[in-house]
């Protein structure tokens, strides 16, 4: 029977390496059960593509049961060596503490990480990781070796979400490799105070590589599921305001759809990719888009 991973959500073992690998595992394996078996990712599986056989491939790579069934040259498109970086940026600021149903965001997003990053891993990626704030940073360099997974785990269960996103944060160049195609995602609630997140993701991308937002927010946010008279606490500024939330919600609604609409525009011309993930949403989307943005750096 397959385990179901919200189960597994308790913060005491997102905090742990075992208990994250163990988290990514059953989210991987789940996800993968519900695809056609040609459709599997991972060491020695295969990505739902094949391509026609050109002069020059390596005759190796050729499958052979595609061409008996029908009679002609495929490659297995995912076996060849691809060089790709895949690197996650993750924003460590302290609205990232905001917590629904005993989880918080930073939590969420570990387990979002390290899911996608063991679907990576198998497939062969270096896989690398970098969390910011006006704190610290900190930076784990893609690597292809198996070891580094659980390193990558270690470094995400030591990240500690606090202050603000830097004004003016280091320069995006320290994320950047010339010598492989990267796919980068950027993981962020996107609270900023003034414009410093989007010109950082902006700055992230270069015609080698693609990037994608993951722009988490947890229900709450989303819905605006307020009763009475609440005071709110800004988790980056300590500032607190006292609202009437029925009469707030309206506008509140309103302000959110059009920061999202405007945020996601911006993006989408500068040529970077951008999801809206609740922390609601199920896992296994992510692991869909991220499929599908492997597919298309390769």
């Amino acid at each position: 029977m397959k385990q179901d991973y919200h189960q597994l959500l308790k913060p005491e073992l997102i905090r742990s390496v075992s208990g994250l690998a163990l988290i990514a595992k059953v989210i991987v394996d789940g996800y993968l059960s519900g695809l056609n078996h040609s459709r599997r990712v991972g060491s020695g599986m295969e990505f739902s593509q094949f391509r026609n056989y050109e002069a020059g491939d390596d005759l190796r790579l050729l499958d052979w049961k595609m061409l008996a069934r029908s009679g002609r040259y495929y490659i297995k498109q995912s076996e060849i060596e691809t060089n790709i970086a895949v690197k996650f940026v993750l924003d460590a600021s302290g609205s990232m503490m905001h917590t629904e149903n005993e989880l918080s965001k930073m939590d969420y997003v570990r387990v979002l990480i390290a899911t996608m990053a063991y679907m990576s891993q198998n497939q062969g990626d270096a896989i690398g990781l970098f969390a910011l704030n006006d704190d610290e940073l900190y930076s784990l360099t893609p690597k292809i070796q198996k070891q580094h997974f659980n390193q990558l785990l270690g470094t995400l269960t030591k990240i500690e979400s606090g202050g603000k996103w830097p004004e003016k944060s280091k320069e995006s160049n320290i994320f950047h490799d010339r010598g492989h195609k990267e796919l980068i995602f950027f993981i962020t609630d996107f609270y900023e105070h003034s414009n410093e997140l989007s010109s950082f993701v902006e700055k992230l991308k270069t015609p080698r590589n693609e990037v994608m937002v993951l722009h988490v927010m947890g229900k709450n946010e989303m819905d605006f599921d307020y009763k009475g008279t609440l005071t709110f606490e800004d988790l980056e500024t300590g500032a607190k305001r006292k609202v009437d939330t029925k009469e707030a919600k309206k506008y509140y609604l309103q302000s959110l759809k059009t920061h999202i609409a405007e945020t996601k525009n911006n993006l989408l011309a500068s040529n970077i990719g951008y999801h809206l993930f609740r922390l609601d949403e199920p896992i296994g989307n992510a692991l869909q888009l991220f499929i599908k943005m492997r597919n298309r750096i390769a």
